[in-house]
């Protein structure tokens, strides 16, 4: 026994060779919203010479002129313009760092940038993994770049070996936790 299913918008029938050609009973109509609306978003945020990346500026239009009294994070001078804000932005490099800890950093550091021994900008300071690097290697890659390194606080030896090595701090990884963005801005400034 053959049963006759008619075709409707959500029933496809195939197609048969001979067979009696059936349309659809009812018909498809195209589901969409009847109005959408498009706003734009009233916030902007410039950065001062993106080749760097070592600052952002609020209130950009006080200062006079193109470029006028915009400051570079190397020159450690303090602003004229009243209203502008300066941010130092620090090109953070992350050795040895595991995914789910680099996670962690992206937050704790968010007004910085992360970056991994993959890419070729320079680093302005430098975070390690102690128990996942060779602190001397890394030392001696990174002479003029100030460096943090972290291990496990029962890591004993891989701390006074990072210490040996001339890293600038020397941290347990739950201490990093904590002051991380203190500890980068006061390495950054000196």
């Amino acid at each position: 026994m053959v049963e006759l299913v008619q075709a409707r918008a959500h029933v496809v029938l195939p197609s048969v060779p001979g067979a009696a050609e059936d349309g659809a009973v009812e018909l498809p109509v195209a589901e969409r919203a009847l109005e959408v609306e498009a706003v734009t978003l009233g916030r902007e945020e410039l950065v001062v010479d993106v080749r760097e990346r070592d600052l952002l500026l609020a209130r950009l239009d006080v200062l006079a002129g193109p470029r006028g009294d915009v400051l570079h994070a190397r020159d450690r001078h303090k602003s004229h313009a009243q209203d502008v804000t300066l941010r130092v932005v620090a090109t953070v490099l992350l050795v040895g760092v595991d995914l789910y800890f680099r996670g962690k950093l992206e937050g704790l550091l968010s007004g910085h940038h992360l970056i991994t021994t993959d890419s070729i900008d320079p680093p302005d300071i430098v975070i390690a993994d102690i128990a996942r690097i060779d602190p001397d290697e890394v030392a001696d890659t990174y002479p003029e770049v100030p460096i943090v390194g972290y291990a496990n606080h029962a890591d004993t030896a891989g701390l006074r070996a990072a210490h040996t090595a001339g890293f600038d701090q020397v941290l347990a990884k739950s201490a990093l936790v904590e002051r991380v963005p203190q500890v980068v801005d006061e390495l950054i400034q000196g």
